[in-house]
């Protein structure tokens, strides 16, 4: 037993690393939502970050868009062209997406600064794809409603996870400390 812990020795401390931040970030995250009111359904901020820039995107590309809070429901409520298109909802916003790309570029450690400066750029690159993937979800709603399961259950998230495995592909093979040892 001794023997094969040794021998995946790196592999156990890769778990650890990722579980443990993963834990951590996650249980940090929940306590920041716990911060709302959820008989009044209050939307958390980050959730109307979100939901705000990509309403302002849609208006740069020309589009008639406004959000409004859901009185409801704690989210906000998208209207593309008039209509109401879709929810922004608290899994909306890709802080669980955040969370899994830090842990796992905290678990194949690097240089601290490098590691820094990856995890913020990686962060502002995955904030950034998700407003986009929201506008254009919304646009693609408005014209193709009846394809909203493909949408949104398939393409627009195969694309931003597609992101972020890219990234960890070249955190590993240009960044990590296992990049410079290979």
């Amino acid at each position: 037993m001794k023997k094969y812990f040794h021998q995946y020795r790196p592999f156990f401390v890769f778990l650890l690393k990722f579980f443990v931040t993963y834990g951590i970030l996650t249980f940090c995250y929940q306590m920041y939502l716990n911060g709302f009111d959820s008989k009044t359904f209050e939307t958390d901020g980050m959730t109307k970050f979100v939901a705000y820039q990509t309403e302002d995107l849609l208006q740069i590309m020309g589009q008639d868009a406004y959000t409004v809070p859901h009185f409801k429901q704690a989210c906000m409520k998208l209207f593309f062209n008039g209509k109401y298109i879709a929810r922004v909802v608290e899994g909306c916003n890709a802080m669980s997406v955040m969370i899994l790309f830090v842990a796992f570029v905290v678990a194949f450690k690097g240089k601290l600064r490098h590691t820094l400066l990856f995890i913020i750029a990686g962060i502002f690159i995955i904030h950034v794809l998700n407003v986009l993937r929201i506008a254009l979800l919304s646009m693609a709603l408005f014209h193709y409603r009846e394809y909203e399961h493909i949408l949104h259950g398939v393409i627009f998230p195969l694309f931003i996870y597609g992101v972020v495995f890219g990234l960890w592909v070249i955190w590993v093979q240009k960044f990590s400390t296992y990049a410079k040892a290979s």
